[in-house]
């Protein structure tokens, strides 16, 4: 039983310490940046979805990856007293047999031990463990506390570029629920969409609006970093939208529409070149992940989740080799399944439900604008934005990494939660132009 009387005495504790400064924060930043209304209400939000991962892990699930996360950072923890030398050594890298050996029953054992990313989640979520006297609901609040900064990043971009929709930028970004629940508790999914939220917003202002300031760079560096060393495929789906984005800036500045479309390819292929041979020189730090090695990956993943000891709480997009063509003819079933499923009647449980309902939602509002934007304007209007243009493209190259790779609806909901706040905040921004555009129309016809 992770959850204990210590939990219920010292979380109340902890929520009104965290209420108060982000209180602070807002009063302080409101009266300039009126945005900052939204920042204590999301904040909440998290929180709450934070205590809601820790309750049902516990009480539903009676178990589960963020048990594991908590008992594993603990007992590291608990080896300070026991051997502070060998904890250091733990901490920073060194889980040697060795090591381990000096872990037993004062200590605890760490669930995680060769699953290196798992075990580089528990190692990071270690200081907080202290800070919450070893309870596990006010660890992961801290953790959702922490990684707040990067969604609400995010927002504050979305919002200066797209300023006249700020309440569905709210919604978008801090307040749907299957992002909320998965995105917020102690899982590796919380640390990497908070990391997803920095690396866009500074690689904005670095990059983009030509900020150079060596802590936007380090930002950068260290979202990379906690990408790489936790679901390296979440910057692979980055990387392309990147490249097109600082393209485009630098395609802006041509004159000539013959010489832009000219250059356009050349820029394309020289920044896909350049990103393939920073990935191909990242092998042994990738591993499984690595460029020669990532379809066998996706192969192997997607044969497995189908397997019959996941209860039947599969879909199935078709068998594929791990060949260039064979996993790109899977690409249109592959991101339409992670962008849209389950479908209602792929419900099997409440979690899945709310998902479900979410994608139906997602689901009705794409066909609505292809619709009525026509299929061509939808994405000539994309393309007119940068940000939207990399929303768009993170979005798709994203829902495709982990559309071939999942067959598992379980899975699915929560890999699935990093390009959520990108897609629909996408469709929001067009849903405005496509109102503005009928608003205007009307207004000239009277």
């Amino acid at each position: 039983m992770e959850i204990t009387i210590f939990d219920l005495l010292l979380t109340p504790f902890y929520l009104l310490l965290i209420y108060s400064v982000a209180g602070s924060i807002q009063k302080k930043n409101e009266v300039k940046m009126p945005l900052y209304k939204w920042y204590t209400k999301g904040l909440i939000v998290k929180l709450l979805g934070a205590i809601s991962v820790c309750l049902i892990y516990q009480f539903y699930y009676t178990g589960g990856d963020t048990v594991a996360y908590f008992q594993t950072a603990r007992a590291i923890c608990n080896l300070i007293h026991k051997d502070p030398l060998v904890f250091f050594d733990v901490l920073f890298g060194d889980n040697s047999p060795m090591n381990y050996s000096y872990f037993d029953s004062t200590t605890g054992w760490p669930v995680y031990w060769r699953d290196e990313k798992a075990l580089f989640v528990a190692r990071w979520v270690v200081p907080l463990v202290f800070l919450s006297f070893k309870t596990f609901t006010v660890t992961a609040v801290l953790l959702a506390w922490l990684c707040y900064a990067g969604i609400w990043k995010l927002f504050l971009l979305y919002n200066q570029q797209f300023p006249f929709i700020q309440k569905q930028l709210a919604i978008s970004v801090l307040f749907i629920p299957s992002v909320v629940f998965w995105g917020s508790g102690l899982l590796k999914d919380t640390i990497t969409l908070s990391a997803v939220g920095w690396y866009t917003y500074y690689f904005f202002y670095f990059f983009i609006q030509k900020k150079y300031r060596i802590s936007y760079l380090i930002f950068i560096f260290i979202s990379a970093f906690l990408l790489i060393s936790i679901k390296p495929y979440i910057l692979f789906a980055l990387l392309p939208g990147s490249i097109i984005w600082l393209s485009n800036e630098k395609l802006a500045k041509v004159q000539s529409k013959l010489l832009k479309a000219m250059a356009a390819p050349v820029f394309l292929s020289l920044g896909v070149g350049i990103g393939f041979f920073v990935l191909s020189q990242m092998g042994d730090l990738l591993g499984v992940y690595s460029i020669d090695k990532v379809l066998d990956k996706a192969v192997e993943s997607n044969l497995d989740q189908k397997a019959d000891y996941y209860g039947g709480q599969s879909f199935d997009i078709g068998d594929f080799d791990a060949s260039v063509g064979g996993v790109a003819s899977k690409a249109h079933l592959a991101i339409a399944a992670t962008l849209f499923r389950p479908y209602l009647w792929d419900a099997r449980n409440p979690v899945m439900l709310l998902s479900a309902l979410e994608n139906t939602y997602i689901l009705l509002l794409t066909i609505f604008l292809i619709v009525k934007l026509k299929f061509m304007g939808f994405f000539r209007l994309i393309g007119k934005n940068p940000l939207l243009l990399f929303s768009v493209l993170f979005s798709l190259f994203f829902a495709f990494s982990v559309g071939i790779a999942t067959s598992n609806f379980g899975s699915l909901v929560r890999l699935k939660i990093p390009c959520i706040p990108f897609y629909v905040s996408s469709l929001f921004v067009l849903k405005y132009f496509y109102d503005n555009k009928i608003n205007t129309k009307r207004k000239k016809g009277l």
